[in-house]
């Protein structure tokens, strides 16, 4: 099996989440595996978007490092999902309930992108390379 270098970032939630749906409606996120706890609640569960995997993981008391958005009340990192169709997936994302940070926006350094925040807290920047302007000097 030939590996190559890839992202999977790890996005923590809150204890005693049972449903976490929300990836596949707004991403069309296809969910490859899940470990329950054993009051029904999500532990750890893998998603792939198109290839690119990530996983959710509840937050745990021992690991200090895997805290969820909401103790800081802000996301710690953003997630830049590149797609072809980008106002299509964010509007499906808002549609699945994200909140929008800022809307989808062309930007003359060469991106199309809008960012919103998911249903635990996690800020996504949905993007996509287009043509920069000619004007721009970066």
């Amino acid at each position: 099996m030939e590996t190559k270098t890839a992202f999977a970032p790890l996005l923590t939630i809150k204890r005693g989440v049972t449903n976490i749906d929300f990836y596949k409606k707004a991403f069309g996120a296809v969910e490859n595996w899940r470990l329950n706890n054993d009051d029904g609640t999500m532990h750890v569960a893998e998603f792939m978007i198109d290839g690119a995997i990530f996983h959710l993981h509840e937050m745990m008391p021992k690991s200090p490092a895997k805290v969820s958005p909401e103790i800081f009340n802000t996301s710690t990192v953003t997630i830049g999902l590149f797609t072809a169709d980008v106002h299509g997936v964010f509007n499906q994302a808002i549609a699945a309930g994200a909140t929008i940070i800022s809307p989808v926006t062309d930007y003359e350094y060469g991106y199309r992108q809008g960012e919103l925040k998911d249903l635990f807290g996690h800020h996504w920047v949905i993007q996509c390379h287009i043509p920069a302007s000619p004007d721009w000097k970066g």
